[in-house]
């Protein structure tokens, strides 16, 4: 913890105001897909169905995994996202950011009043526009993959560690980047 913010989260700003544009890459591969198995701890790259490679051993937030993520639980939320940031050098060796909060999430927080209508304006514009949402609302933020950088590896062998993000080792997220781009759609399910 660095001034009462968690380092990872340090990181993740840092990551999303120096990361790749979402129109700057072209899509490597139009049918390639993550699909995230929080259950099995497992990170798998699929074309179509099949799975071309998988990651085992992966780490998740702390607090487990939601369908009803909210800021600072710790959660890593469950659903359907897309890559829309790539950062190649941050403190976790690589960060993959994603679409969150998504735009389901973010109706139903309008509809229970825990976000209000221009910030979800804000998440729907971006949302169409395929560029990052509002990560400063209650339904939290800077969610993505990442390498674990300098961290023990020990650690994220034995326990969840992350504020919500997907973490691989640096050899597995190095490998994973040959993979994705921009638009890469990105599944995590129990």
């Amino acid at each position: 913890v660095s001034g009462g913010m968690p380092v990872c989260l340090l990181w993740c700003l840092v990551a999303l105001s120096t990361s790749t544009a979402a129109g700057d890459r072209l899509t490597a591969h139009n049918d390639t897909w993550i699909l995230i198995d929080v259950g099995e701890k497992s990170l798998s790259v699929m074309q179509g169905d099949v799975a071309r490679r998988t990651y085992g051993n992966i780490s998740i937030g702390r607090g487990g995994s939601s369908s009803e993520k909210r800021r600072g639980d710790g959660k890593t939320p469950l659903g359907e996202f897309h890559i829309v940031r790539i950062t190649a050098d941050t403190p976790f060796h690589r960060f993959f950011g994603l679409d969150y909060p998504d735009l389901k999430r973010a109706e139903r927080a309008r509809r229970t009043g825990n976000i209000n209508q221009t910030q979800y304006a804000a998440i729907r514009r971006a949302i169409k526009t395929k560029q990052v949402p509002p990560q400063d609302t209650a339904l939290g933020g800077y969610i993505g993959i990442h390498g674990i950088g300098e961290g023990n590896v020990a650690i994220h062998e034995d326990f969840n560690w992350t504020f919500g993000c997907i973490a691989l080792t640096n050899t597995q997220i190095d490998d994973l980047s040959n993979w994705v781009s921009i638009g890469t759609k990105v599944i995590i399910r129990r």
